[in-house]
């Protein structure tokens, strides 16, 4: 049973890794830079810190694989989610020196195929 559920956690772990990959991949392509990735500290992590132009963007990805059954990505992110980003953002902003910076909170769901192919990636500018 432990196997079982160690499987379950490093297909969890992968999904994720090839989710912010794809959506590091977009967000160079749309011109942001990559300031930072899996930035972690007590209060949670940010998964992208991103910049574009002056703009400093939190980055929140969301992925989903499969028959969709728990909801999609975009759902996912629920009230208490948008608060966790929002509280370890000012503790980036604070630990960065980078309190006055324009900032902007992001979301970019991304839908799976059971291979890990990418079927759809939406970015929601401004979400929360």
């Amino acid at each position: 049973m432990a196997e079982r559920i160690s499987k379950g956690k490093d297909n969890r772990r992968e999904k994720g890794a090839a989710a912010e990959q794809a959506a590091c991949d977009y967000l160079v392509a749309e011109g942001y830079a990559i300031k930072d990735r899996n930035w972690r500290r007590r209060s949670g992590e940010l998964d992208i810190v991103a910049e574009l132009g002056r703009l400093l963007v939190i980055v929140e990805v969301r992925s989903r694989s499969g028959s969709g059954r728990y909801g999609t990505a975009v759902e996912s992110v629920d009230f208490r989610k948008t608060r966790q980003v929002r509280s370890t953002a000012l503790t980036y902003l604070h630990y960065t020196q980078q309190e006055e910076r324009e900032l902007r909170f992001d979301v970019i769901a991304i839908e799976f195929d059971t291979e890990l192919n990418v079927v759809s990636l939406q970015h929601i500018k401004g979400a929360f």
